[in-house]
């Protein structure tokens, strides 16, 4: 694996996605406060402090270890708008073993964007990174998440029943998968 800085931003049609910058805040806080958002994360959306202390991880975390998350935001080319997030957190850096989250402002929600960005991010992973395998893991009810990971050619691996409980509820999740010689036979996948 090169856990080397990244070639940023990544560049795709009508996306960038670079390190969020403080001056970010506000368009990050737009839709990390929205109840919608957080629907499928098992946690509730956070505010005042805690949102800000969240905010600012982000802008010093590492990559070099288990565990680490690269979070980048993905920024319209067209107006530089914040349309939302996408990471790769370390799962495993013996098993060269990356996993793919997104999170995006529902406003923006319909126009493949969030495709876009989530493959620009799983090309990193591959091409610049060295992921073996990068995977995903979703609420089963997350329908929309689910269409942009099998949109990418990722496979549903398993259906976890019933792991883990919020507010009382128990959910169900899935975890979609792609090894790194999948992804370069994919038809339409540039490398970054």
């Amino acid at each position: 694996m090169n856990l080397s800085s990244a070639p940023l931003p990544v560049e795709t049609n009508r996306l960038f996605l670079r390190p969020f910058v403080s001056s970010d805040f506000d368009g990050y806080a737009t839709y990390h406060s929205l109840p919608a958002v957080y629907r499928y994360l098992y946690c509730n959306p956070l505010a005042g402090d805690a949102l800000k202390q969240q905010f600012s991880g982000l802008l010093n975390a590492r990559f070099t270890q288990d565990g680490d998350v690269l979070t980048l935001a993905v920024i319209r080319r067209d107006d530089d708008a914040i349309l939302g997030e996408v990471l790769l957190k370390l799962a495993s850096i013996n098993a060269s073993q990356g996993e793919v989250g997104y999170i995006f402002n529902p406003d923006f929600a319909g126009r493949g964007y969030a495709t876009e960005a989530v493959r620009a991010i799983v090309d990193l992973g591959f091409a610049h990174f060295g992921f073996h395998r990068i995977f995903a893991r979703l609420d089963t009810l997350n329908v929309a998440s689910s269409a942009v990971v099998e949109r990418l050619g990722f496979r549903r691996e398993a259906h976890l029943i019933e792991n883990d409980c919020f507010n009382g509820n128990w959910g169900d999740e899935y975890i979609y998968a792609q090894l790194s010689s999948e992804w370069q036979s994919k038809a339409g996948v540039s490398s970054v």
